[in-house]
């Protein structure tokens, strides 16, 4: 269930801390730019499970593999590679309490409360808005 969606934009600042595991790595000049490129849609979707159950509906994080191994997957229908997936999934408790902070700001409403497995922070990312095919993930989604 979806029980918040809100568009913004990513800064350097929230990048870093949403992002910021990833900090050092290789690939992640080319990530800071690109969730900066434009407006992204966060959602946070409530359930049992939320967190596997999200990690297992989107699929692999490269777009390649995700089409070969899980080809049903968001990530292998609207992905395009590694970076341009479509998609970002928290992947444990402390990551989708960190990212629904920071995406929808830390409050004690229901939903805040049922963070735990039960409770995951999506991001429809830049490409996907750019082309107009945010209505269609989330109906993927739904």
């Amino acid at each position: 269930m979806i029980s918040k969606l809100k568009m913004s934009r990513f800064n350097p600042s929230t990048v870093d801390i949403f992002y910021g595991e990833h900090k050092g790595k290789a690939f992640y000049p080319n990530l800071s730019q690109f969730i900066q490129s434009d407006v992204v849609t966060g959602l946070e979707l409530i359930g049992p499970g939320a967190i596997k159950g999200w990690r297992d509906f989107i699929g692999p994080t490269n777009t390649q593999v995700a089409q070969q191994q899980k080809p049903e997957s968001i990530r292998a229908k609207f992905g395009t590679d590694g970076t341009r997936n479509a998609v970002h999934g928290s992947d444990s408790v402390q990551s989708a309490k960190r990212e629904t902070d920071i995406f929808f700001g830390s409050s004690k409403t229901m939903a805040s409360t049922a963070i735990g497995t039960n409770c995951t922070c999506v991001i429809i990312k830049p490409h996907i808005i750019e082309e107009k095919r945010a209505g269609e993930v989330i109906d993927f989604i739904l």
